[in-house]
């Protein structure tokens, strides 16, 4: 089955849903999924070199997170 005979089931299917919460849940998937695709995006290599020197001056200036504190953190987000 084909990418847009896919979509097209997805849409049918979709349609005939009745709870607010599957909808709900459906939304929120595709806000991230819209998201990520928008943050992966290839970068410019004067973006890169840019990215690249800011860290190494972040790094120079012990603006740094610890893996484990960064870890903490994420587990907390859910």
């Amino acid at each position: 089955m084909d990418l847009q005979t896919r979509k097209l089931n997805f849409i049918q299917e979709f349609l005939k849903l009745e709870s607010e919460k599957a909808i709900s849940h459906f939304e929120k998937l595709l806000q991230k999924e819209s998201q990520i695709n928008s943050e992966l995006k290839p970068m410019t290599m004067k973006a890169f070199q840019k990215r690249v020197d800011q860290s190494t001056e972040d790094s120079n200036n012990d603006r740094l997170t610890e893996n484990s504190t960064l870890i903490s953190e994420i587990e907390r987000w859910s």
